[in-house]
């Protein structure tokens, strides 16, 4: 499996697949042919289908600059290896210099067809941590006497907690900033910014319930509307699905005092998981759905808080997989291509089911019957088995039926 760094990226929203994706391919183009003098970039697949919604024209062109740079959307030609599929040229006095297809797998990763990853990704080496399976991993941890965040810690060295606890503080300030700031989203859809009326709420009813849910779920809104703005998030493990994670343990941090340390060995466990996921499955929302990014995401916060509490490897698992299996067929379907509805929201519905999976596993783990492992390979092939129109092309579900106004 890859770093950390690849599970945890820093940067603006608001879609890891579509815009970060492709900035860092272009980014490269540029390194590679400094002679260039202009760039021609054809989407194909779901950059196509959701890209304007996205934005994704827009940063590849202002990416390219001071570059001419010409973006052109293909709807209809198939995309047999990933559906982010995008094909880059690199041109000087109108002659080709090189031509590149590249894929944008999920959560910011790129992938150059036909090239090692580790030749243009210094992080995306597969093989820095030695085990692909959480059994495995469980297995190597108990003949050890390890914690998820140890194991971390011996594969990837104690530098990777130094940039944890950079993604921490940056998680927090995402939530800080989107807390303070009101208004409406850009695009078409009109949506309000909803965090901070959630936060202002929190005191109107005291029951501690209640008090809970408004807190994570303005969290979880304040993230997933800086995403949604293009403002500065982490890919937890992609844009779409960056407030689950940090909603929750920005809460317990509050309510139950645990320290920053403590916090980031929590995202090294969450991040194991996420790591997993990506491994094995796919985080991306085009390859399998929703499921894919919040139910990704909901397994990495449930985790997270299991290590938090410093749970049983067992309880992990199970938080883990609990988390995934009841996000187990979930849609992406993004009204107009933006990461808005009904992705924030979900954002907020996940933090919460991650709580719930953390309760469970602390009291029905040794009932377990399904494991980690078994969880994400049927994932993935509920994805692959999902409708194109499902997995983010925003041709389906409430993208087709809602109307925009």
């Amino acid at each position: 499996m890859q770093s950390l760094r690849e599970i945890y990226k820093i940067g603006r929203g608001p879609s890891s697949s579509h815009t970060m994706g492709p900035e860092r391919a272009v980014n490269i183009m540029r390194e590679r042919y400094p002679e260039a003098d202009e760039f021609k970039v054809v989407l194909y697949g779901s950059l196509a289908l959701t890209g304007k919604g996205h934005g994704t024209d827009t940063v590849i062109i202002n990416t390219a600059r001071p570059h001419i740079c010409t973006v052109e959307w293909d709807e209809t030609t198939p995309c047999p290896v990933h559906p982010n599929t995008m094909d880059i040229t690199a041109l000087k006095g109108g002659e080709v210099v090189a031509a590149k297809r590249v894929y944008s797998v999920g959560g910011g990763t790129i992938v150059f067809d036909g090239e090692p990853p580790e030749l243009y990704e210094k992080y995306a080496d597969d093989s820095i941590y030695p085990h692909s399976t959480f059994t495995d991993i469980a297995k190597y941890c108990k003949a050890h006497k390890l914690r998820l965040w140890q194991y971390a810690e011996k594969y990837e060295g104690e530098e990777i907690f130094e940039y944890l606890a950079a993604v921490w503080e940056r998680m927090k300030q995402t939530i800080h900033e989107g807390l303070t700031t009101s208004g409406v989203l850009p695009g078409c859809l009109g949506t309000k910014r909803r965090a901070q009326k959630l936060y202002n709420q929190r005191h109107i009813d005291e029951s501690a319930q209640t008090r809970e849910n408004r807190l994570v779920c303005s969290y979880a809104f304040a993230t997933g509307e800086q995403n949604a703005a293009g403002g500065v998030i982490v890919t937890a493990p992609t844009c779409g699905a960056c407030g689950v994670v940090p909603s929750v343990l920005k809460y317990m941090q509050e309510t139950r005092g645990f320290s920053d340390l403590q916090i980031v060995r929590a995202l090294a466990a969450g991040g194991i998981i996420g790591n997993l996921i990506k491994k094995n499955a796919s985080i991306s929302g085009a390859e399998c759905g929703c499921q894919a990014e919040i139910g990704s995401a909901c397994s990495m916060a449930s985790a997270a808080l299991a290590e938090l509490f410093e749970m049983g490897l067992g309880q992990i698992e199970y938080a883990a997989e609990v988390a995934m299996e009841h996000h187990l067929g979930l849609t992406c379907d993004p009204i107009a291509g933006l990461v808005q509805i009904p992705c924030i929201e979900r954002n907020a519905v996940a933090a919460m089911r991650a709580i719930n999976a953390l309760s469970l596993a602390n009291f029905l783990a040794d009932t377990r019957k399904i494991s980690f492992d078994t969880v994400i390979k049927a994932m993935y092939n509920t994805g692959k088995d999902l409708l194109n129109s499902y997995r983010e092309t925003s041709s389906g579900g409430l993208a087709k039926y809602y109307e925009i106004k």
